[in-house]
């Protein structure tokens, strides 16, 4: 289960999530993302991952693909600070989600 909490303020929109980033949830948070951040690549968009418990791959590809449009990930914990290091460190992942424009999620 994923709860996705959003803050809409005129200078960041920021999605905080709790519970599993998986499966379903994945698909789930993209339209929540596609739905609010519509057209307004003005404002900072972060992803608030402090108080997730678990992550898939397919998760990651979306957070990467969120990270490579510019969006901040905020992470506390080992687990989920690990996750936002692994997409922060990997150029190849983040090169080819932005070239791809974030599409190329498998599973999604």
């Amino acid at each position: 289960m994923l709860r996705i909490t959003t803050h809409d303020k005129p200078e960041s929109l920021t999605f905080q999530l709790e519970g599993k980033l998986a499966g379903p949830w994945v698909r789930e948070l993209q339209m929540c993302w596609q739905t609010a951040a519509a057209g307004d690549r003005r404002r900072v968009v972060r992803f608030d991952l402090t108080g997730l418990t678990a992550i898939d791959a397919v998760g990651k590809e979306f957070l990467a693909a969120r990270y490579a449009e510019g969006a901040e990930l905020v992470a506390a914990g080992c687990l989920m600070k690990s996750v936002v290091s692994e997409i922060a460190q990997s150029p190849v992942l983040v090169r080819r989600l932005a070239e791809d424009g974030g599409h190329g999620f498998h599973g999604i």
